[in-house]
């Protein structure tokens, strides 16, 4: 079976692409696995040096990556031109910062010497999404390569176009063959992969199904896995909080990507106080957007990048019609083309209803109301997710006394949740296991190797 590029909002198939057999994967792993044992041997400073020249490749042709996220999966393009930058900034701060956060640490003990050493695990494969295809992918491999490791690619099956163009960006910037690899294969090639004795470690980027066979898989077989799966990130603004200004970062953190993204706010919990004021704003801000051709600069809200997502939102949304929630929507796509979904508030939201108990992947914006911060702080956490949070408060140490009380891998308090390559980003509970990013998410597929020597 293959693999099918389609732009969304044409709805237009540009190219198919044949898939790869399990024996062609297994033929491409074991070449860079003979990589492996080459790039290994490379000092930090070294794989610094063959990473740098990404990050200038990247710049200097932002614009055509860019437009390739955006005929592939409809993000507007001037969030896929920003994809493109940040991708580059993170390759700079590993570059930077890796061989000193990678030097061997001692430690006092009874001993000679005693110190701690950082050795790469091997053959590390990334199972990828499409919504930041770019940044998803450099996200894991570039610390997993700085740390000495080499990666195999399996990307999300509907961008297979920049999937190939990601591992060109590796050849040609001079990166060793095979240190970097895209695989074109199904779920199925990439589980048997994790199952046989190819890859030594397994960084997952998806849904929570996913990433449970995953983590049952690679335990099974004893591999370490790093998990980044689904998100209901919890938006709360408190009474004193600016309402038109958090109403318009709601707005954004909620469209982003066109709603499409794990750490988007997908709950609004709104202090009762300014509950209605709060919502009066963002159903002005709402009606502000614009939808339309992803590759127009002037568009904010793209389509979906499948047709399935907008049948699935749909269920979301008429679930909760049913059982009683208010919707506003904002404006109308544009007719007769690609896979769009009109964005909406929604008010008047309870706990059974879909929008709460499940992942909204699209434009849909729920917002509740609680009288206490206490109520704030229960509602917030009723999720079975937990991978950021934000709140909103002109009080800084109320700010921070809520957010020790948050379940959540990260709480930007004024700021929308973003990841950042010098902290580090995952989640508890069922939004994820590991961390990416920082020195924690640096040595995530290292042997961390104890080593004590005393005098003959």
């Amino acid at each position: 079976m293959g693999l099918i590029s389609r732009n969304p909002y044409t709805g237009q198939v540009m190219k198919e692409f044949e898939a790869q057999t399990l024996e062609d994967s297994i033929r491409e792993a074991k070449k860079s696995r003979e990589a492996f044992l080459r790039w290994r041997k490379a000092s930090t400073a070294e794989r610094a040096g063959f990473l740098r020249p990404i990050s200038k490749l990247l710049r200097a042709q932002q614009r055509s990556f860019a437009e390739t996220i955006t005929r592939e999966m409809g993000k507007p393009v001037t969030q896929s031109l920003a994809e493109i930058e940040k991708c580059a900034w993170l390759i700079d701060y590993f570059a930077e910062n890796s061989p000193l956060l990678l030097r061997e640490e001692t430690v006092a003990t009874e001993a000679l010497r005693s110190y701690i050493a950082f050795e790469p695990l091997g053959l590390i494969l990334g199972i990828m999404p499409w919504n930041f295809p770019f940044w998803q992918v450099f996200r894991f491999a570039i610390p997993a390569l700085m740390s000495g490791n080499v990666c195999l690619l399996k990307h999300a099956s509907n961008v297979p176009a920049t999937a190939l163009t990601i591992e060109g960006v590796f050849k040609d910037s001079g990166v060793p063959d095979h240190v970097f690899k895209t695989l074109l294969v199904d779920p199925g090639v990439a589980m048997q992969l994790v199952e046989r004795e190819v890859v030594d470690g397994v960084s997952l980027t998806g849904s929570v199904e996913a990433g449970s066979q995953i983590a049952a898989l690679a335990g099974r077989h004893l591999k370490k896995f790093v998990l980044e799966l689904g998100g209901s990130d919890p938006f709360l603004v408190l009474e004193d909080a600016d309402i038109p200004g958090a109403a318009r970062l709601a707005v954004q953190a909620r469209l982003i990507n066109s709603g499409q993204s794990c750490i988007a706010a997908k709950r609004f919990i709104v202090k009762s106080a300014v509950a209605e004021p709060f919502l009066r704003a963002v159903e002005r801000e709402i009606q502000a957007v614009k939808m339309g051709d992803p590759l127009d600069p002037e568009t904010t809200v793209g389509p979906l990048t499948k047709q399935e997502l907008v049948a699935t939102l749909s269920g979301q949304l008429e679930d909760a019609k049913r059982k009683g929630a208010q919707v506003t929507e904002g404006p109308s796509p544009p007719p007769g083309k690609g896979f769009f979904f009109r964005p909406a508030v929604v008010s008047k939201v309870t706990r059974d209803m879909r929008l709460l108990k499940e992942e909204v992947f699209g434009p849909v914006m729920p917002v509740l109301a609680a009288g206490s911060d206490e109520e704030l702080i229960e509602e917030a956490n009723a999720s079975a997710y937990g991978l950021g949070a934000s709140i909103w408060t002109p009080d800084l140490a109320r700010a921070e006394a809520l957010a020790r009380k948050l379940e959540a891998g990260f709480v930007a308090i004024n700021d929308i949740v973003k990841s950042d390559p010098r902290l580090p980003f995952g989640g508890i509970k069922k939004s994820g296991i590991g961390r990416e990013l920082s020195p924690y998410g640096l040595k995530e597929f290292v042997n961390i190797k104890s080593v004590v020597i005393k005098g003959a």
